[in-house]
């Protein structure tokens, strides 16, 4: 039997990572991580193959022009991410879940492209203020690189309605919570 497809998008910094790393952890559920393509540098720490597949800016045209991409975005000027079609194949194939770390608007694409083989959940901030704090706590960016996600949070918060399910994650543990529940319910139905 082939695996199903979950789909948890968010505005940067409102934990999605978090919230799936820990349901990992767990080991409760059988889904395995689809490891996303971007065209950035790895960040201190990250590997390619493991946090991302970090290909070159002609790699990721290349990849777009062959249609090799559920779907990608340029999320910022330049700065593209996606999810090859190959990966969620080869997992969901064997018969294994896959679970997709994806920008908002590709996981409406990629909910619109698998309809019910895919279930699409959206963490929210509890607040744009809160948000803006814990971007500026995880100490990763410049302040112009904190205002422009902090811009784009507002703006990507407006598809939430797009998604099954929305989760505010006010509370990290509630969140986890929730989140484990949706996937359950979805991969038991």
């Amino acid at each position: 039997m082939e695996g199903k497809i979950i789909i948890i998008s968010a505005p940067s910094g409102c934990g999605k990572s978090t919230i799936i790393n820990a349901l990992l952890q767990r080991g409760e559920i059988d889904m395995q991580f689809s490891i996303s393509a971007t065209n950035r540098s790895p960040r201190e720490g990250e590997q390619h193959g493991v946090n991302y597949y970090f290909l070159t800016d002609d790699e990721f045209k290349s990849f777009i022009a062959e249609d090799a991409f559920v779907e990608y975005e340029e999320v910022y000027p330049g700065r593209f991410y996606g999810t090859l079609k190959s990966e969620i194949s080869r997992i969901t194939s064997e018969g294994h879940n896959v679970i997709l770390d994806i920008d908002v608007k590709g996981g409406v694409n990629v909910k619109r492209m698998f309809g019910e083989k895919a279930v699409s959940i959206f963490i929210k901030p509890p607040s744009v203020a809160t948000l803006r704090q814990r971007l500026i706590n995880r100490a990763t960016d410049p302040e112009e690189a904190i205002n422009q996600r902090v811009a784009k949070a507002e703006y990507e918060i407006s598809f939430a309605p797009e998604f099954d399910v929305t989760v505010i994650n006010d509370d990290l543990s509630k969140a986890i919570a929730d989140v484990d529940s949706v996937i359950k319910n979805f991969i038991a139905g």
